[in-house]
């Protein structure tokens, strides 16, 4: 089966990338390791190409109404040029996508969907348009580059002529440079500080040239999806189709904080009203072990023998030094300090219940992105 490209694929190519199947998009895995990209994101800047991700276009009378119906959050309170991360979900409250819409202009959005939800996405918002509206999706011929680190500002400014530094947590402003269709939010999805340019395939391919060229001796690396994976579990981050989908709600996920249950109505709101009212019957956890293997997706999660939940992610820190995951459990055992056990291959590993995140990253506020996360 042919898989999909990117426009920055050769670029891949060229540095020897090892790549791999990613939902039908063949992307970079890793350049040189997964630990060192890791560790680049967290001390100087890493590279990173998310372009298969879905771009669309929301505009026109209504779109500020249509995306406030589809969304959980409040987005009549996101201002022009700021961002929120939000979910859609369906009549029975779970999450048919976590996404980020960026709000341009009074009634124009800039909307990013996970790659496998993005023509799902594009159904669900065209069949509940309202007004006038216009719901395009605009990925053909777009790229997103993710620029992570606390070196990524001072890297992009020298690029781009435009002040990025001075941009607040999930501020969005246009790129004159680029033209008219270019834009760079301060937002992302490993923890650390960092931008997403949202641009033309061109553009994309002389920014990714430059910043490498100007990085070397900046410690910017570029990174793979491996890196992406394991900085977004290290701050917490869940990933869509892994840690929740259909069958898991916003407050399952203990994501309750981007709810603004009072809005009048939401696509999911009464679904919400009903567990909220019935109470949950399991909730997304953190949990980390002192010694032991790497926790992977489905291994149960027990306590004096009894199963009591699943993980959902698991990788091991290299900032933290041990392995950490994330997990659905009984609510009464989403109390931090709480032991859980962990069996792998026939035998029992102690783990203890954290809070979220593991590790906090330095833009200070609850860091979630334009997914690439699925």
């Amino acid at each position: 089966m042919t898989m999909n490209k990117t426009a920055l694929h050769g670029f891949h190519r060229a540095l020897n990338a090892k790549m791999t199947d990613f939902h039908g998009w063949e992307m970079p895995l890793y350049y040189t390791s997964i630990l060192e990209e890791h560790q680049a994101v967290r001390t100087g800047a890493g590279m990173f190409d998310i372009s298969h991700m879905g771009q669309v276009r929301v505009s026109g009378p209504g779109a500020l109404e249509t995306l406030n119906e589809l969304a959980v959050s409040d987005v009549s309170n996101v201002g022009a040029g700021r961002a929120c991360y939000t979910m859609f979900l369906n009549e029975q409250g779970g999450i048919l996508d976590d996404v980020i819409i960026y709000r341009l202009d009074r009634q124009d959005c800039l909307v990013i969907v996970n790659c496998a939800r993005r023509a799902g996405d594009v159904e669900w918002m065209q069949t509940h348009r309202r007004g006038a509206v216009e719901v395009r999706d605009i990925s053909a011929g777009r790229s997103i580059v993710a620029v992570q680190g606390p070196r990524s500002g001072s890297l992009l400014e020298e690029i781009l002529g435009v002040r990025v530094s001075g941009l607040g947590r999930f501020d969005v402003v246009a790129v004159p440079a680029l033209g008219t269709q270019a834009w760079a939010a301060r937002t992302g999805y490993t923890g650390s500080d960092g931008f997403e340019l949202f641009l033309p395939d061109l553009d994309a391919q002389r920014v990714w040239t430059q910043a490498l060229e100007r990085g070397r001796s900046q410690d910017v690396v570029p990174a793979g999806l491996g890196a992406r994976d394991t900085l977004r579990l290290e701050a917490g981050l869940r990933l869509y189709g892994t840690d929740m989908d259909t069958t898991t709600t916003p407050y399952d996920a203990d994501l309750g904080w981007t709810v603004a249950i009072n809005k009048p109505s939401f696509i999911g709101k009464e679904a919400l009203l009903r567990q909220s009212a019935q109470g949950l019957s399991r909730r997304l956890v953190g949990f980390e072990l002192a010694d032991g293997p790497v926790p992977r997706h489905g291994f149960a999660l027990l306590v004096d023998g009894r199963q009591v939940g699943r993980v959902t992610s698991g990788t091991f820190s290299p900032v933290l030094n041990k392995s950490i995951g994330m997990g659905y459990v009984e609510p009464s055992l989403a109390r931090p300090s709480t032991t859980l056990q962990l069996i792998v291959r026939g035998k029992t590993y102690p783990v203890a219940v954290v809070k979220l995140p593991f590790w906090k990253g330095t833009s200070g506020a609850p860091a979630a992105v334009a997914q690439g996360k699925g």
